[in-house]
């Protein structure tokens, strides 16, 4: 397999710490492998975007800025995020490829050259319809998520990991060529 990724896309919530549960910066806690998991990816030139639903915003319980300056502290080259109530039918809100379509605009990125990890399916069906690698991880949603939809969706992962250090080791295992490419 011989496979080049330009660039590694990460859910915030249950993907990158947290719990099944919304928690707004300030009491969010990252993993304790996920600085490290981030640092490695950037180590071999492949940036790391932060894309996540945060309907909380629109209503007012913690602002865009909240979550960027949160996420940007991790290490996140940059963030991605929807504001919007699912009510709202924006085209930014996952299931949708809004941030992944902004990323790729902003950074010149081919989305079937990258990799998106999350935690809940409306994650993977983002990344599958944009084209990119999926890996679901079992953190956070990610048991109950694999639970439902697994033996239904006409959509799966590429992989099924036990956390997101285990879903980076594997795509490093089954990629023969793993660089930044332009």
């Amino acid at each position: 397999m011989n496979e080049t990724y330009q660039a590694a896309f990460f859910d915030r919530d249950g993907t990158i710490g947290g719990s099944d549960e919304i928690e707004y910066p300030g009491d969010f806690k990252l993993f304790h492998y996920t600085e490290d998991v981030i640092q490695i990816f950037k180590s071999r030139n492949i940036p790391v975007y932060s894309f996540t639903n945060q309907p909380g915003i629109s209503r007012g319980a913690a602002t865009e800025t909240d979550f960027i300056n949160e996420l940007s502290a991790f290490g996140f080259d940059d963030v991605y995020l929807c504001p919007h109530h699912y009510s709202e039918g924006c085209e930014c809100r996952k299931p949708a490829i809004g941030m992944l379509k902004k990323a790729a605009n902003d950074h010149n990125l081919d989305l079937l050259k990258c990799v998106v990890f999350g935690d809940r399916w409306t994650d993977i069906v983002a990344a599958k319809t944009a084209g990119s690698k999926a890996i679901l991880v079992l953190t956070g949603s990610g048991k109950a998520s694999w639970n439902q939809n697994h033996k239904t969706s006409i959509i799966q992962p590429d992989h099924v990991a036990s956390t997101l250090k285990e879903g980076m080791t594997w795509l490093f295992e089954h990629t023969s060529s793993i660089q930044h490419v332009k």
